[in-house]
């Protein structure tokens, strides 16, 4: 099986010559050397293989080994591919065991089967860790989740961040449990039938602890991303950074048995390769994924409307499983809130959300007045499934002023108007933490740097990306402070609300929407075959057909109750609607509350 030889690989476990085999990129530096701490210390040189690469093989050398790398004879930093930084982005790097913990029995699901929990760890839970996510899944099998997608775990500093200021691509962050404690979390999945995905950025890296450039030209001066300098994968010696970030790809899913990655926000990967790296990643992991004999999925995040990404290689694209639709969240976000600022100025009438419905992309080529200029491509013609929505995410929650979560913007009606939206649409559905039971705690911005220059760019960062926001463009500082543990603790969730009545109400109406999306084929299936879209005044009604079944789901977005007509043909069952209607049999018209949902089954 493929197997990473960057970084420190054990080789020859058990047998005579047993050690750890070094490998590092290291172009800039003139000589390199492994100094190993504990046990220790001492220093032995590594010796140049190739272009700009070092390479040592140093026998006794196991699990549990601290090590540095000493350039130049003077400079000793961790290693660019660390497996663990156990005392953070600035000390020893880990030699870590050479098999994987992993199981190797589970095969994945069908990209369909998908219903995804967005996951960030460390609020997760109040103790933050892998381990603690472990005691959360009887939990979540009862909600009817498939697949758990985890915010990224690569090593950042301190122990308060998203995962976006990662400076170790292939180190599990050490707070939360390090890689064997992400293994076991993997595998505790895997043994109860839940997928994983694991968001990853190779557009840009965290900037305390990014010590790259000092190895090699890692990143390029003639792009420059939101976060800071692009990083390098079309200028010269691009073809060891590409190399680096693929290994990292196939690492995640080779010996931690991810099932998905989740490719974040790849419009800040600036690249005019007649290759791309996103394409030669694709064709990797098609490799691999034919060598395990299981599926593995790419799944990106882009703000561009961009068809290509998931088109097949025969039209041009790249092939990947899956995009995120913002334009999904955006369409159903501004009619439930009637908010307008920002990117929200592009969104609003109910016909973005019938198109939402209908094609994926609201944005096809039209003018966009947020961004002054036409926007994306048609996309009506891709399987439905090509599509991840939500109604809330970390991003459209967490990039908010207060991070609140849609709970505490609308009232019960609309919050499960946006679940049923959601979880009865054609594609494949995202939640975010928490939303399933209308948790209230925000989710705030936090970083844990020790540069106070690094903790008042972030401030001023927050406050201009606000300011899109504010009609009278008059930004406050963010209260709690994102450096302080304040806004870390307010973002945890609070598994006593699941148990208030209320609350408890909207988790089984979740819980309910799941379960027919399972076991009724029109929902289950998650192609454009008999599909029909049709609007009524404030109410969209959604009709999908199968040879067994025809499902009607209609969502009124007005204040007032709409009356819309049931297709003639055969009696109508109410599996979602008002309590008085339930599983009745009907026909002719039916009537739709303001901001409800209605769900009718004919089989």
């Amino acid at each position: 099986m493929w197997k990473c030889s960057l970084g420190a690989v054990r080789e020859g476990e058990g047998r005579e010559r047993d050690g750890t085999r070094f490998i590092v990129w290291a172009p800039k530096c003139g000589s390199a050397s492994v100094e190993i701490v504990h046990p220790g210390p001492r220093v032995l040189p590594m010796e140049q293989t190739g272009p700009g690469y070092f390479e040592a093989f140093i026998e006794g050398v196991r699990e549990g080994t601290k090590y540095f790398y000493l350039l130049n004879n003077e400079t000793r930093r961790p290693d660019p591919a660390s497996r663990f930084q156990p005392e953070g982005v600035h000390g020893a790097s880990q030699v870590m065991r050479a098999e994987s913990s992993c199981e190797t029995e589970w095969k994945n699901l069908p990209l369909k089967d998908y219903i995804i929990y967005e996951v960030h760890v460390g609020t997760s839970t109040q103790e933050g860790t892998f381990d603690s996510l472990i005691a959360q899944i009887p939990y979540l099998l009862e909600l009817g989740i498939t697949a758990v997608e985890l915010m990224p775990v690569a090593q950042f500093p301190g122990g308060r961040n998203w995962g976006y200021d990662g400076v170790f691509p292939f180190a599990p962050q050490n707070s939360y449990g390090g890689p064997e404690g992400l293994k076991r979390l993997v595998n505790a999945l895997h043994e109860n039938g839940l997928a994983v995905a694991l968001d990853v950025v190779y557009n840009h890296l965290g900037p305390e602890g990014n010590y790259l450039r000092e190895y090699g030209y890692y990143f390029s001066d003639k792009y420059r991303t939101p976060w800071g300098a692009a990083i390098n994968y079309d200028d010269a010696y691009s073809d060891h950074v590409r190399r680096f970030f693929m290994e990292n790809a196939l690492y995640w899913f080779s010996e931690f048995h991810m099932d998905a990655l989740r490719l974040d926000a790849v419009h800040g990967i600036y690249d005019f390769s007649a290759r791309t790296f996103l394409e030669e990643l694709q064709e990797k992991v098609d490799a691999l994924s034919g060598e395990l004999g299981k599926p593995l999925y790419l799944m990106a995040e882009c703000d561009r409307n961009d068809v290509r990404l998931v088109e097949p290689g025969d039209k041009g694209g790249y092939g990947m499983a899956a995009l995120w639709n913002d334009d999904f969240h955006h369409s159903l976000h501004t009619l439930l809130t009637g908010e307008s600022g920002g990117y929200y100025m592009d969104f609003g009438g109910i016909d973005d959300m019938v198109k939402a419905l209908k094609e994926g992309f609201v944005y096809t080529g039209r003018y966009s007045p947020f961004r002054m200029r036409r926007h994306g491509v048609p996309s009506g013609h891709l399987p439905p499934s090509k599509f991840i929505v939500f109604s809330q995410n970390h991003d459209q929650v967490g990039s908010r002023f207060r991070g609140e979560r849609l709970s505490s913007l609308v009232d019960m009606k609309k919050l499960k108007l946006a679940a049923a939206t959601v979880l009865l649409s054609p594609y494949l559905p995202l939640l975010f933490m928490g939303e399933e039971y209308g948790e209230k705690a925000p989710f705030l911005y936090f970083v844990s740097h020790t540069e106070p220059a690094l903790v008042e760019a972030v401030r001023e960062g927050r406050k201009r990306e606000f300011a899109a926001f504010v009609r009278d463009g008059d930004v406050p500082d963010p209260a709690p402070d994102p450096e302080k543990e304040e806004a870390f603790l307010a973002s945890k969730l609070d598994h006593a609300l699941r148990e208030e009545p209320s609350r408890r109400e909207l988790f089984e109406f979740y819980k309910e929407l799941i379960k027919l999306r399972k076991t009724l084929p029109c929902l289950n299936e998650t192609g454009r075959e008999g599909m029909l879209l049709m609007r009524e005044k404030t109410a969209i009604i959604l009709i999908r057909k199968s040879e067994s079944q025809s499902i009607l789901f209609a969502s009124n977005f007005g204040e007032d109750p709409a009356i819309i007509s049931l297709p003639e043909g055969g009696a109508w069952r109410v599996r979602i609607g008002p309590e008085s209607l339930k599983d009745n049999i009907i026909s002719g018209k039916i009537q739709v509350e303001g901001f409800g949902a209605l769900l009718c089954v004919k089989e």
